[in-house]
């Protein structure tokens, strides 16, 4: 069983900044998804197995960086710039089993529970 879990959210002034983490039990391709209210999941960023490639939606381009630390099997997401439409559930994601696009959900096999980011305006 893959474990995920994620930390690092809370409440932030527009114009900050914060670093999500996501502890995982092993090496994956990995991915972020956010979930805002009344909204659908969408895709936020992804690192591949590998390290060597990442991708972004077109919305947070720039100002979000995807990494990883392979010593702890850490994945995080440096969010720089908040917004208020930036508020959201983030999601973990890990790719275990298959393959596909790194923007579709149905890519990740594991998911975190989910930690919160409020960005104040």
């Amino acid at each position: 069983q893959v474990q995920l879990v994620e930390s690092g959210g809370g409440l932030v002034q527009a114009g900050g900044s914060l670093r999500l983490s996501c502890a995982a039990s092993g090496h994956y391709a990995m991915g972020w998804f956010r979930q805002a209210p009344g909204k659908e999941r969408e895709f936020v960023a992804a690192l591949s197995w590998s390290g060597g490639s990442t991708y972004y939606a077109d919305s947070v381009k720039g100002r979000f960086t995807i990494s990883r630390d392979n010593a702890k099997n850490t994945v995080y997401l440096q969010i720089y710039s908040l917004k208020p439409e930036d508020t959201a559930v983030y999601y973990c994601t890990a790719a275990v089993y298959g393959s596909g696009s790194y923007s579709d959900a149905r890519t990740y096999d594991f998911w975190g529970q989910g930690t919160q980011v409020t960005v104040s305006s």
